[in-house]
């Protein structure tokens, strides 16, 4: 398991780091992505499952949100 901490960050970039990390891995691997962003904590899950990934959501509050993404 690979994991990305994009808390520092605000969309668009968490989205485009999703996207590279995706890339480098194999399937069924699983990153690790934590985000802070109130809008990354829609379009990145989104993303994902738009675009055919399993997504977990492990922990999301008001601050953070914590999700596995499995390829």
């Amino acid at each position: 398991m690979k994991q990305i901490d994009l808390t520092t960050y605000r969309c668009p970039y968490p989205l485009v780091q999703v996207k590279l990390h995706l890339k480098q891995l194999q399937p069924g691997e699983i990153l690790q992505v934590l985000l802070s962003d109130p809008g990354s904590f829609k379009d990145v899950p989104a993303w994902a499952k738009k675009s055919g990934f399993l997504v977990t959501v492990l922990q999301q509050d008001n601050a953070i949100m914590a999700i596995n993404i499995e390829k």
